[in-house]
């Protein structure tokens, strides 16, 4: 089995599975839009403050033979957004927003088939937005087509999301998820229907796909990896209130409106500090809760992980996540979580032993649990050593280990 490989912005679970189809010896191509190695011009760029975070599109050396990129949409996009460029990016129209890099990169792959066919690729495994061009002519040379969904079904989404809208109608404005147009959404199911085999990495994101209309071959649930495990001085976190953690989109898609409610009456006991870039649109009552708690627009990764270790508990309510790799990476850092059934929480998580699961959509719950960890603080390092051993337990190579597993089972 040969597999070729296309992510177009390189994310850290593209990379895992890469390096496993690499480790198993059934890796032929990479393609993607920046992939930063080394010495390369592209990593010495990442030196710079606008290009701060490029040297996270790192791959490792060995993978240098196979990759092939396509950078300068990308690079255009990040400079374009973060100069503030509405215009360019804008959902689906701009012509540097997240569609045309998707759509530049499947196109791409599409047009190199026939070449990889004729080379002995028997496989192409992509991923969701990205497949569509890719498996229309994948199919029509016999070539396995592995589809990768790294969130929920859309329509289960729109479900969910609808029902938010209703009942949190002054926070709608924040949740991007139902402006996909009829033709993306269309082109979402035909990667559906063209798919041999359908990847996720939570039995959330599984769950969601009893509400596609057709049947689907095969579904795999692989949970990605956590970040090497850091240990944590609990001692310097038990002085003055408890220090809670929000990473993420502003977007109420995140149970936003629900952590806020939560922490109404505990601010004598407890602070909150939110990392995440404000929508392009304004929601008076997000403005309204972030001047009241601390707010860090953006911060690199390594700093991110920093500040998940000063924390205590990091909270993340989604009410709709294919995974949520923050939860992964504080429970690296040592930190314990608060999550919901509606992330990849139910697959990681044992409830009080290493983190904590709430019902989504109830800030009651996530109140009921601050309110424990306030009245008896040794649970924070109680569960925040077992989180950290669950991560030891399961690092990226695992996830790369098992993924590898089931494509060749669909060999």
């Amino acid at each position: 089995m040969s597999v070729l490989i296309a992510h177009p912005t390189g994310n850290e679970f593209f990379r895992a599975a890469a390096e496993g189809f690499y480790r198993a010896g059934i890796l032929d191509d990479i393609y993607t839009s920046i992939a930063v190695f080394p010495g390369t011009f592209l990593y010495k760029a990442g030196a710079l403050k606008i290009f701060a975070d490029i040297r996270r599109r790192s791959l490792q050396p060995y993978l240098k033979p196979y990759t092939h990129h396509l950078p300068l949409r990308e690079i255009l996009r990040l400079i374009a957004t973060k100069a503030g460029v509405k215009r360019l990016i804008e959902h689906e129209k701009g012509i540097l927003s997240v569609d045309a890099v998707y759509k530049g990169l499947d196109k791409s792959v599409a047009a190199n088939l026939v070449r990889k066919k004729n080379k002995g690729i028997s496989a192409i495994y992509t991923y969701e937005d990205g497949a569509y061009y890719t498996f229309q002519k994948a199919a029509g040379l016999n070539l396995q087509c592995l589809y990768d969904l790294p969130i929920g079904y859309w329509r289960s989404m729109h479900r969910v999301l609808q029902e938010e809208q209703e009942l949190n109608p002054a926070w709608a404005i924040t949740m991007e998820g139902l402006k996909d147009s009829k033709e993306k959404l269309a082109r979402k199911d035909e990667e559906l229907r063209l798919s041999d085999a359908v990847f996720v990495a939570s039995s959330f994101t599984a769950k969601t796909l009893n509400d596609y209309p057709f049947p689907l071959k095969r579904i795999y649930t692989i949970p990605y990896g956590f970040p090497p495990a850091v240990k944590k001085d609990y001692a310097v976190n038990k002085r003055g209130k408890i220090k809670v953690l929000f990473v993420g989109g502003l977007s109420q898609r995140k149970g936003l409106s629900y952590l806020f409610k939560a922490l109404e009456g505990l601010e004598r006991f407890a602070e909150l500090t939110v990392v995440g870039r404000l929508p392009q649109i304004t929601c008076e009552p997000l403005n309204r809760e972030l001047a009241r708690h601390n707010h860090i627009s953006s911060l690199p990764h390594d700093k991110v992980l920093a500040l998940m270790r000063e924390h205590d508990v990091l909270i993340f309510p989604s009410l709709f996540e294919g995974f949520g790799q923050v939860i992964t990476e504080a429970m690296a850092q040592g930190t314990p979580v608060i999550t919901t059934e509606r992330t990849a929480g139910p697959d990681i998580i044992r409830h009080s032993e290493n983190s904590w699961l709430v019902n989504a959509g109830s800030a009651e719950a996530i109140k009921n649990v601050l309110e424990q960890i306030i009245s008896q603080p040794a649970v924070i390092a109680e569960l925040g050593e077992q989180a950290l051993e669950t991560a030891k337990q399961r690092p990226w190579r695992v996830y790369g280990e098992e993924l590898v597993k089931a494509v060749l089972m669909e060999n």
